[in-house]
């Protein structure tokens, strides 16, 4: 199983950004589109994203396989 098939709402999160690594927590597993920022973000029950907010307060989508549980 991936990791990110353990990963639950409240757990904390990293994944790598253009500023080196960031953390915070997760908000949501999402199964179908929707917007964040402005922008769209394609989900699918057999696709899906994963809804985090960082510990500076934004919010972002990353996919299963960017995320690590801390």
């Amino acid at each position: 199983m991936a990791v990110a098939e353990h990963l639950k709402k409240g757990d904390r999160v990293g994944w790598k950004s253009p500023g080196g690594t960031a953390q915070g927590k997760l908000l949501s597993r999402q199964t179908h589109d929707t917007h964040i920022k402005g922008g769209q973000v394609r989900a699918s029950r057999h696709e899906p994203q994963y809804i985090v907010e960082s510990d500076n307060g934004g919010k972002a989508s990353h996919k299963p396989a960017a995320l690590t549980k801390e």
